[in-house]
């Protein structure tokens, strides 16, 4: 791949030779959607003739859109494949200077996991090396699904022994035992997001026998009192619906050998009016704690929808505007 730019008043154009004509179709995507998508992104006009590539834009935006598609291209040249998500993701990296490589990809039965945003990339690294790692931020930040995919590969590498997945069951409060069903169909529709979160990293069949060996636990936050948790990953999630008495137990439950991941939005606690949350009590008590990571997720690592990125730097903005009483 090779490179020219020429600048005009109102835009820079730049243009990009690549050398390999066979991942040009991979790489402009289906009807140029990826294209499209780079152009939507980084605010750019794009142009397509044989092997070349011509980006016109200002300045900025066409160094954003040449990193992007660069990182992309490179991508491509490693084997790797491509979506729509990539191309977000290689916007974004570019968009904010960071490094856009891959090597710190999570791999699963199913597909490999990698950082879509500097803040997952940051944290990514803080699964990789720390034992105790709170991740806190909003909705669509990927801090349960990444936290999902470093725990089911350390199992199928034979790192740990088990997996353990947890949440408070906030809602259902003492009247759990008054919803119909069995136990395992009361707590389930608390759950639901952590099943989600497996099945896309393991076969489903695959799912059913781990759990029946018990290699894959699924229970509710008030299953864990007096246990101790040895040899396997242990998440907890939702973690600002804990109180701290909550949050104490659970935290003390890490054994030998175990890793722990808490996950949470401090933004969304459904704890009922004037009480504290565990979530937030953990954080100022334990800040200086030596082995312990805190990693703070913002609107920039949300990975959903355009507009939940929209939608929480809205409410955020909202926030910063409204006094401590309410006005």
């Amino acid at each position: 791949m090779s490179d020219t730019a020429a600048t005009g008043r109102s835009a820079d154009v730049r243009r990009m030779t690549f050398d390999d004509h066979a991942l040009l179709a991979v790489l402009y995507g289906n009807h140029d959607r990826h294209l499209v998508r780079i152009e939507q992104l980084a605010n750019v006009q794009l142009s397509a003739r044989g092997n070349q590539l011509a980006i016109a834009g200002s300045a900025d935006d066409a160094a954003i859109a040449h990193k992007a598609i660069a990182s992309l291209y490179e991508r491509l040249k490693r084997g790797l494949s491509i979506e729509i998500a990539d191309v977000d993701a290689a916007v974004r990296f570019a968009r904010t200077g960071a490094d856009g490589g891959d090597n710190d990809g999570i791999r699963t039965r199913r597909r490999t996991v990698q950082a879509r945003s500097p803040g997952q990339r940051g944290y990514l690294t803080a699964l990789h090396e720390r034992d105790m790692v709170f991740a806190l931020g909003p909705a669509g930040s990927g801090k349960t699904y990444l936290a999902v995919a470093m725990g089911v590969s350390l199992l199928l590498a034979g790192k740990v022994e088990r997996i353990v997945l947890s949440r408070p069951a906030v809602e259902a409060g003492e009247r759990l035992g008054f919803l119909p069903g069995d136990m395992k169909e009361k707590i389930d529709p608390y759950l639901r997001p952590l099943y989600d979160a497996l099945h896309d990293m393991l076969p489903a069949e695959q799912i059913a026998n781990r759990m029946e060996s018990g290699e894959i636990e699924i229970a509710p936050l008030a299953f864990m009192r007096g246990r101790t948790l040895a040899h396997c990953f242990v998440i907890l999630d939702e973690a600002q619906n804990t109180t701290p008495m909550q949050m104490r137990m659970f935290l003390t439950r890490l054994g030998e050998g175990s890793r722990m991941v808490i996950t949470g939005d401090p933004s969304q606690t459904d704890l009922p009016g004037g009480q504290r949350s565990g979530l937030a009590d953990a954080v100022d008590t334990l800040k200086n704690v030596e082995g312990v990571r805190f990693i703070r997720l913002t609107s920039q690592d949300v990975v959903r929808h355009d507009l939940v990125t929209r939608i929480v730097e809205a409410y955020d903005a909202r926030d910063k505007k409204i006094k401590p009483d309410g006005r």
